[in-house]
């Protein structure tokens, strides 16, 4: 039975979905690092919140853990390259908190605009400073949107109901989906030139940690107000601050620091300056959709496979399981095959997909191929961390896809070039759910890939396969199928033979020394 530790506190029901699908949910919540690491190694799964602190450390000590569920959309917390690394799925749940994060993004455009807290502080004073705390109106101001993602969207979309003009940028942000949520696509300076109130949507990454810097800031309309409910990282709080004290920036609005908990920052008690304990996602509402959402996807992954909402691996429904299912037993059987034919570096891997499978997801079948390529050299290689490894090592990898069906009405072929020869395998699916091998090294024939098998390439003469079964019948080794194909006549050939058990190396041998015998390969699977 599959064990989940919840770590961080979540909604009850997170644990009673991991149970009522037969898991195992144990909730510890508030441990220790040294505590997290001492139990963490029996647990298949791990679900968190923004506390647990899911390190390097950590994850070298999880040897069972197959996947780490992130409730909420960022994953600061969780050391992503190391998951990847060791083969864990890391998930999270990005538009479980959209609208909820917005709302707080547009509430506090408002406390900056009309400077509720520090009034609210003056009125619960017993002070009466009408006049002091001079507003202004949101209605016809330009809003600059960076990020319009999921939580940009929807800022978007109340901003237009508020009557804003929104202009935003975000290299992703499609034509057509600008006009749909009616805002201006444009450049960053020009949003930095033209906005009243900037909100920032975008995550930490190296093209956006520090972006607002005295730079960035001197670019700005003055009076600009600016509003990060997104990540710390992207401010520069002591620039900011200085950009305040100047009377550039009119004010800001933080809910999100550049550590946290944030105890000290240059920006506290500034009165221009509005402040909240990152609360962007800390609605009831909010908390109980991503709690939800995360306990659903991990069951998924950990009782079907299903994959939703990777951070590190292609994702996979569980609707899209069904039609994939096939295709990725075809992909895994190309992939090991070849990882087992392959004895010298791979240069590079260039997968076709032609015909039906050109219509599905096909991430997930590249990932399979990749791992079955690589597994006869990497011990802890897996469709999660398989394309980041052919990374590493150099390997171009070169997907082709083909609506048009040619011999077969599916096709999925792998060639593989290393440092002295180029390979090829094509496979197929008979009646729709069935793996074939139909081609291997450009030898047709049709085989079924069975736990046990022998691949010999000899040369085309009569004989062969009488010597063949006399050697194994000799060991006790039955033979259950027996697959031929040759290039041309008197050329070379192949045989795929399924065997009952696995031969010794003195069996192999002795097929070796038979005439004509030019390779002998025992395969497992």
């Amino acid at each position: 039975m599959p064990k989940v530790l919840i770590s961080d506190a979540m909604s009850p029901q997170a644990a009673e979905i991991f149970r009522s699908r037969g898991i195992d949910a144990d909730v510890r919540t508030g441990l220790a690092p040294d505590a997290l690491k001492a139990i963490i190694g029996d647990y298949h799964g791990l679900a968190v919140r923004s506390a647990t602190k899911v390190s390097a450390d950590i994850i070298g000590a999880a040897s069972r853990l197959q996947v780490i569920g992130r409730a909420g959309i960022g994953v600061d917390n969780v050391d992503v390259a190391a998951a990847t690394g060791r083969g864990i799925v890391v998930m999270n749940t990005p538009f479980g908190n959209s609208i909820t994060t917005a709302e707080h993004a547009l509430a506090m455009l408002f406390a900056l605009a009309r400077q509720i807290p520090a009034a609210n502080a003056s009125t619960h004073a017993g002070k009466w400073e009408k006049s002091r705390f001079m507003g202004v109106e949101l209605a016809g101001k330009t809003l600059g949107i960076v990020g319009c993602g999921n939580i940009g969207g929807v800022v978007a979309d109340r901003a237009r109901g508020l009557k804003m003009k929104v202009i935003a940028n975000d290299p992703y942000l499609s034509a057509e989906r600008a006009e749909t949520l009616g805002v201006e696509k444009v450049e960053l300076e020009q949003l930095y030139a033209r906005a009243d109130f900037i909100t920032l949507h975008v995550p930490a990454t190296e093209a956006t940690r520090g972006m607002i810097n005295a730079t960035s800031l001197a670019k700005m309309k003055f009076g600009v107000r600016i509003v990060n409910c997104a990540r710390g990282a992207l401010v520069v709080e002591a620039d900011l601050k200085a950009a305040i004290e100047a009377g550039h920036v009119a004010g800001a609005a933080l809910d999100v620091f550049a550590e946290e908990p944030a105890r000290a920052s240059p920006l506290f008690g500034l009165p221009q300056v509005v402040a909240t304990p990152h609360l962007g996602a800390s609605t009831v509402e909010a908390q109980e959709k991503v709690a939800l959402q995360v306990a659903e996807q991990m069951a998924d992954f950990l009782l079907t496979g299903a994959v939703v909402n990777a951070l590190n691996m292609p994702s996979v429904s569980a609707e899209e399981m069904p039609k994939l299912k096939p295709y990725m037993s075809l992909a895994r059987q190309i992939g090991r095959l070849m990882g087992q034919l392959v004895e010298t570096a791979v240069v590079s891997a260039t997968i076709e997909y032609e015909g039906h499978v050109a219509g599905v997801n096909q991430k997930p079948l590249t990932a399979l191929l990749l791992e079955g390529l690589l597994a006869p050299q990497t011990e802890t290689v897996n469709m999660v961390n398989a394309p980041s490894i052919a990374k590493a090592r150099g390997i171009a990898v070169t997907e082709v896809t083909r609506e048009a069906a040619s011999a077969y009405q599916t096709m999925i072929r792998l060639t593989v070039v290393t440092q002295v020869q180029s390979r090829s395998i094509c496979g197929t699916l008979f009646n729709g759910d069935q793996p074939r091998i139909v081609e291997i090294k450009g030898v047709p024939m049709d085989a079924r890939l069975r736990p046990h098998m022998l691949l010999v390439t000899n040369r085309d003469r009569p004989g062969l396969i009488g010597r063949l079964g006399s050697v194994l019948g000799d060991a006790g080794i039955n033979i259950a199928t027996f697959n031929l194909g040759r290039d041309q006549a008197g050329g070379n050939a192949i045989a795929l033979i399924e065997i009952d058990e696995e031969p010794s190396e003195e069996i192999l041998e002795q097929v070796r020394a038979l005439p004509n015998v030019m390779r002998v390969k025992a395969l497992r699977f």
